[in-house]
């Protein structure tokens, strides 16, 4: 009988244990698999996530809050800041590009932005669209291609936006303010009463103004797929502002040179509540918080890897006490210590083999079932078919560990007499 008959004879002999041991190195590798695929799809999506935009203007208050929002379009923004600072960002020599950028409202969850068209040239190179063309007029928009294929718009398709940043905030608000208009009737108040006519008002503003799809952007692999854009006056449009109660969300700035950059904001930074953040270093201090987790998912991953080490160990020990008289036999019969050795290294290694094939597959399935999930809600774009080079580093470490923990049992029953692993 060969060598790897043998062995797998024996791997089926005790198929309850064996598929333990399989399991714990399956789910040690997988989530070790999708711990690599999520990092590395964070310092990607972060690295590329404001193009060549290194400056943010923005109202006072969280730098990384401010520029979460407006590059990677989670939470909300800091606030508003005058029309005015648009302009004089644009007179200053050092901006190469300068681009106002209104938000607050949502389609279905997804945010809705303004901002010129001229954005989309300067950041992806004048990217052609997936159909359909460039918003020209207030109303037209351009949506994201995660947008369109989640809720299957289509050129020509119109819809009402809501305020707020998360779906379903207008109707929760709304029942909150009727709630509040019966307690009110209760009472023999009006104020209640006259707030839930300001809500109303500004649901049914929401509500009358509708929006066009005019074009649909192709996949850019940012955060820009999940987001609807139209011109930056919708804002106004919607609410009815005049002329002198115009704000803007942000401002996002192209510098000319590194210079420039530490120039604009030493001249925007802390003036009339304008605030002017480093996108670069509000990412890095993201990503450092992202590593400081990480660090504590490597601890859990090290106890997970220590774990199933142990479990490949004590199948092997336990196959080593119930086969003594087995391989008594075979050494009887002329087989050599080697092969010995070899019977139970190879079965060490072939458990983990079958496990770590099945881990990285789970892993990688995992990470398919999770890229729109991920994407939705953080921003994040796991590529479920990547293969990095820490791949090689699990294979070789998850083989390595299978070795080890066979050698102590195999080593046993290689130093032994035959008469004594007979007798035993």
């Amino acid at each position: 009988m060969s060598l790897f008959r043998l062995t797998l004879r024996n791997v089926l002999h005790r198929r309850f244990l064996s598929l333990l041991t399989v399991c714990a190195v399956a789910i040690t590798v997988a989530f070790i698999v999708l711990l690599v695929l999520s990092r590395q799809s964070v310092e990607q999506g972060a690295k590329k996530g404001y193009g060549p935009f290194d400056l943010v203007i923005g109202a006072t208050g969280s730098e990384t809050q401010l520029v979460l929002n407006t590059f990677y379009h989670i939470g909300a923004p800091t606030g508003n800041i005058p029309l005015a600072v648009l302009d004089e960002a644009r007179r200053d020599p050092s901006v190469e590009a300068a681009f106002a950028l209104t938000t607050g409202d949502n389609y279905k969850g997804y945010p809705i932005v303004g901002i010129d068209s001229g954005y989309f040239f300067t950041r992806y190179g004048g990217s052609r669209l997936q159909e359909g063309k460039m918003y020209a007029h207030t109303g037209d928009t351009i949506v994201g291609s995660y947008v369109a294929r989640s809720l299957g718009l289509k050129v020509g398709d119109t819809f009402a936006g809501a305020h707020g940043l998360v779906q379903g905030e207008d109707h929760e608000s709304a029942a909150a303010e009727h709630e509040g208009d019966h307690e009110a009737e209760e009472a023999g108040g009006h104020a209640a009463a006259e707030d839930e006519g300001t809500g109303e008002r500004a649901g049914h503003a929401h509500e009358d103004f509708r929006y066009r799809v005019a074009g649909i952007l192709p996949e850019l692999h940012t955060p820009d797929d999940r987001a609807v854009f139209t011109t930056v006056d919708y804002a106004w449009a919607v609410h009815g502002l005049s002329p002198e109660e115009r704000e803007i969300t942000a401002v996002l700035v192209k510098p000319a040179s590194l210079l420039g950059a530490h120039d604009l904001k030493q001249a925007f930074d802390g003036s009339n509540g304008v605030q002017a953040a480093y996108t670069s270093k509000a990412v890095s201090e993201v990503l450092n918080a992202v590593d400081q987790g990480s660090r504590l998912l490597g601890m859990l991953t090290a106890i997970c890897v220590l774990l199933a080490g142990i479990a490949i160990l004590l199948s092997l020990v336990a196959a080593a006490s119930e086969r003594t008289k087995d391989v008594g036999i075979l050494r009887l019969l002329g087989k050599s210590r080697a092969y010995v050795w070899l019977s139970l290294t190879t079965e060490g290694l072939l458990v983990t083999a079958t496990g770590l094939i099945t881990g990285l597959v789970t892993g990688h399935l995992g990470a398919y079932l999770l890229k729109d999930m991920l994407f939705s809600q953080a921003g994040i774009q796991i590529e479920p078919y990547h293969w990095t080079p820490e791949h090689w580093f699990i294979v070789l470490g998850a083989l390595a560990i299978g070795l080890l923990s066979s050698l102590g049992p195999a080593f046993r029953m290689y130093r032994m007499h035959p008469l004594a692993l007979f007798k035993s």
